[in-house]
């Protein structure tokens, strides 16, 4: 493997980071908040990086998978480490692992965030951390495919390790039209959410942050109170439709638009809508029941508004707040918690463990119950009308028992740095997950600001790690692919 291929597009990507640093200085300079020269210095170095990187670099020929899986971490955490710029030069935060993870999560889309009073930020500060989450949530790697195709590298390695889901759907047989359809797909939603917020009375501003944070299923509000700042019923239902829009498989979308209505027909949306809707009324349900919204004028649609609101912010893992979860019926929080493993379908912008593993995972438990009555029945796991592999099913056994590993490990890690049990559990589901809010002291109310440096950092790292899939990241450390590497690298590279 060459550094030179690594540190070329690496550069090119930073290039788009310095370019989003630019927009949002003429975002701040609009609002004159006195935070414009921190995201001009920040584009500046980033700009000076990124070409000097690109410029003194040149490559040739196909990227290898095991260069793919690198170019795609180590530019996640180039564009993480230029995005913590601006948030130093503006003197928001107290150390520079606050920095970075306030921009590894916009870039991962998870919603974490380390400040307290978020309305006391600069306006350019508040519409970059909303930026992140729109550029991460389609992907800056698909961004850079799509736009960059004089690069010569082989874009589908690119795609494969940064696209969530077990099956990044090609709409197109050439790679660099399927990542412009998809943000084709992705922009118009975003001028469509922003227009129906503005219809129902949110200023400008917060409906272009909002719809930001929504697509991307990233969860950054310009309001302490996330959505619940709101006090429109309106809002709620706009922004629960577009999460759940944000969770779906944006290649269902893209036959939506060229009339091509296939929703219904696939079987992993389904299973997606049944989780979302039967969850969010199980818990408004609960709530009801428990006398959560006795009194309440319309406190029946306030219940299910919030469940559902709920149900579908931590499925997709959008990480908005319309209540305070943590205030509810302890079954109620038992849903929410198990939401936080599951995610959006294949192919979305949500993180988690996605909607169609979860759905394998459980027709494949209940062939083996199935096979205990039945032990000669030859029973198949399918999908629709497709039979699922035993390779494939092997694979999505494989990716969710590491999952699983991964969450205890966080927890594990968290305590020993003297954190409560129910914190950890809920900080490691929700930064692995990339959803944001989790339970204890990282709850719907709370922020991760008071954490310490070695705490962000690690958490930053399970961010990273379950944006990307896990595999992409973790391979990186096996010897076996860097050997591979070494023996299949071509020796084309040149300066």
């Amino acid at each position: 493997m060459s550094p030179s291929r690594l540190i070329h597009v690496v550069g090119a990507l930073l290039v788009f980071v310095s370019a989003a640093l630019l927009v949002t200085a003429g975002v701040a300079a609009l609002y004159a908040d006195g935070d414009t020269r921190a995201f001009l210095w920040s584009s500046a170095v980033t700009l000076v990086v990124g070409i000097t990187a690109f410029a003194f670099t040149k490559i040739e020929g196909e990227v290898t998978p095991a260069e793919g899986y690198a170019i795609v971490t180590l530019g996640w955490v180039s564009m993480a480490a230029g995005g913590a710029l601006p948030f130093l030069f503006a003197g928001v935060v107290d150390s520079p692992w606050q920095a970075l993870f306030e921009s590894m999560s916009g870039f991962t889309t998870t919603g974490a965030t380390v400040f307290s009073d978020i309305e006391s930020l600069p306006h350019g500060i508040l519409f970059w951390r909303s930026l992140t989450h729109w550029i991460g949530g389609m992907g800056i790697i698909v961004l850079a495919i799509a736009i960059l195709p004089f690069l010569g590298v082989g874009g589908m390695q690119l795609f494969k390790a940064e696209v969530p889901g077990p099956t990044p759907d090609r709409l197109r047989p050439r790679i660099t039209q399927t990542a412009k359809l998809l943000w084709y797909v992705y922009v118009g939603l975003t001028g469509i959410q922003v227009g129906l917020y503005i219809l129902g009375g949110m200023g400008l501003f917060d409906a272009v942050n909002h719809a930001f944070a929504t697509l991307a299923t990233g969860g950054f509000s310009t309001k302490n109170a996330s959505i619940a700042g709101f006090d429109s019923a309106y809002i709620h239902w706009v922004t629960i439709v577009f999460m759940f829009v944000a969770g779906v498989n944006f290649s269902l979308h893209f036959q939506a638009a060229t009339g091509r209505i296939a929703y219904l027909k696939d079987a992993e949306w389904r299973f997606f809508a049944y989780l979302v809707v039967g969850t969010g009324l199980a818990i408004a349900a609960v709530n009801f029941v428990q006398g959560e919204y006795s009194g309440a004028p319309g406190a029946l649609e306030a219940a299910v508004r919030d469940g559902l609101f709920q149900s579908t912010a931590i499925v997709t893992t959008t990480g908005f707040v319309s209540a305070d979860f943590e205030a509810w019926a302890l079954p109620a929080q038992g849903i929410l918690f198990l939401l936080l493993f599951t995610g959006g379908m294949a192919g979305s912008t949500g993180g988690g463990v996605k909607a169609l593993r979860v759905m394998l995972l459980l027709k494949h438990v209940r062939n083996e119950l199935r096979k205990l009555l039945h032990p000669k029945a030859v029973l198949l796991v399918r999908v629709g009308h497709k039979v699922v592999r035993e390779d494939i099913m092997a694979h999505v056994l494989g990716f969710v028992i590491l999952y699983a590993l991964l969450f205890m490990l966080g927890a594990l890690v968290l305590t020993f740095f003297g954190i409560d049990l129910l914190t950890a559990l809920g900080a490691s589901a929700a930064t692995v997950g990339n959803v944001g809010p989790g339970l204890g002291e990282v709850g719907a109310t709370d922020n991760y600001g008071w954490m310490s440096d070695g705490v962000l950092a690690f958490l930053s790292f399970l961010m990273l790690v379950g944006r990307l899939e896990i595999y992409t990241v973790l391979l990186l450390f096996s010897p076996a692919l860097w050997k591979q590497a070494r023996h299949s690298a071509p020796h084309r590279v040149t300066r």
